[in-house]
C-alpha cells in the first residue's frame, strides 16, 4: 500500500488559465486559425491541444499572415514585438498575465524617475525577455546574490529592483538583502507583489516534502517555476524528480517507498495528475491524501475583445 499525497495549491494558476481561455474563446469567436507568438505557457500537452483546435504557434511575429487574429503568450512581449505587430496591421489579444504586467509598469515607474533598473530573473526566460524589452533606460539582469558585488552602475542613489514573476519571496530575499547592503538607498515592490501563486506552490511543496519519501512534480521541463518546486523538495532531502507525464513515470523511484508526494506547475492541468494517480494505482494499492493549504480563488478579466457581453434585464413586457 502506497499513501498518495497531493499538495494543495497545485497546478494552474489564475494567470495560466486567462491565457488558456483566451485561446479558447478568440478560436471561438474567430474560428481557426489563430497564432500565438510563443507557447502560451510553458506545457506541451496544453500546446498540443490547443493546436488541435486550430492555434498555430510561431516564434516571430514575421510568421504571422497579415490580418489574422495574434495573441501574445502569458510570458509578455516587449515593446519592440507589440510595434512590429501594429505596422504589420495584426488585430492583437494581449494574454499576458496580469502580475507580469505589474512588473513592466512598476519597472517603467521607476525608469521615469530616472533609477536604473535592476531585474532579479533568468536569462533566456520569455518573461525576461519581455520585461527588459519594455523598460525604457538602463536594465541589469542578476539571479543570484553573488552577482551583486560586480554590478556597475551609473548612480548608486537612483537605482530600483523588479523580480519575475515565477520567483518566490524566499527565491529572492537573499538577492534582495544583497542590493540593500551594497546600495542601502535602493527601491522596489513590496514583497506581496510577488506572483501569489508560485510562493503558495513553493510553500505547499515544502509541506509535502515533510511528510514524503519522494516527491513527484508534473510539468513541461523548460517550467522554471516547477524547476525550483523540484530543487525545493531536494533541498529539504527527500528525492524529487520533475516528470512531464505518467509514461515518465520509473517504478525503480518507488522502492522501498511508503508515502508518495505529487504537486504540479503552475502551467500543468490536472488531468496529468490524475493520469499519474491512475499509473500508480495500477503499480500498487494506493490511498489518497490531500493536503490542506491555500484556496486560491483569483480570477483576472478577459481582454475587452473577448468579454463577455453583460446580460441585459428581461422588462416586464419581455
Amino acid at each position: 500500500m502506497i499513501r498518495v499525497v497531493l499538495a494543495q495549491p497545485r497546478g494552474f494558476c489564475a494567470g495560466v488559465e486567462r491565457a488558456i481561455e483566451i485561446v479558447e474563446r478568440a478560436l471561438e469567436k474567430y474560428g481557426p486559425p489563430i497564432y500565438v507568438r510563443h507557447e502560451i505557457v510553458h506545457n506541451r500537452h496544453v500546446v498540443e491541444r490547443l493546436r488541435a483546435k486550430g492555434a498555430r504557434f510561431v516564434d516571430e511575429i514575421d510568421e504571422i499572415p497579415p490580418g489574422a487574429v495574434t495573441i501574445f503568450s502569458a510570458h509578455g512581449v516587449a515593446s519592440a514585438i507589440e510595434i512590429r505587430a501594429e505596422e504589420r496591421g495584426l488585430p492583437v489579444i494581449d494574454a499576458t498575465c496580469p502580475l507580469v504586467s505589474k512588473v513592466h509598469i512598476e519597472g517603467q515607474r521607476y525608469a521615469n524617475q530616472g533609477r536604473e533598473i535592476i531585474l532579479i530573473g533568468h536569462a533566456g526566460h520569455p518573461e525576461i525577455e519581455g520585461t527588459m524589452g519594455r523598460i525604457t533606460g538602463k536594465v541589469h539582469l542578476i539571479s543570484r546574490p553573488e552577482e551583486v558585488a560586480a554590478l556597475k552602475v551609473s548612480d548608486p542613489e537612483k537605482l530600483a529592483f523588479i523580480t519575475q514573476t515565477t520567483l518566490s519571496v524566499d527565491d529572492t530575499r537573499a538577492v534582495i538583502e544583497a542590493l540593500k547592503a551594497r546600495f542601502p538607498a535602493i527601491v522596489g515592490p513590496d514583497t506581496k507583489d510577488i506572483c501569489y501563486a508560485t510562493q503558495n506552490r513553493q510553500r505547499a511543496t515544502l509541506e509535502l516534502a515533510k511528510i514524503v519519501d519522494v516527491v513527484l512534480v508534473v510539468s513541461a521541463p523548460n517550467s522554471s517555476n516547477s524547476n525550483r518546486l523540484r530543487e525545493i523538495a531536494a533541498e529539504f532531502g527527500v528525492p524529487a524528480y520533475l516528470i512531464e507525464d505518467a509514461r515518465a513515470l520509473d517504478p525503480r523511484w518507488l522502492a522501498g517507498v511508503s508515502a508518495v508526494g505529487i504537486t504540479a506547475g503552475a502551467s500543468a492541468p490536472d488531468e496529468l495528475v490524475e493520469e499519474l494517480v491512475e499509473r500508480l494505482r495500477q503499480l500498487d494499492q494506493i490511498e489518497i491524501q490531500r493536503l490542506s493549504g491555500v484556496t486560491e480563488n483569483v480570477r483576472f478579466r478577459m481582454p475587452v475583445q473577448l468579454a463577455e457581453p453583460p446580460i441585459e434585464p428581461v422588462g416586464a413586457d419581455g
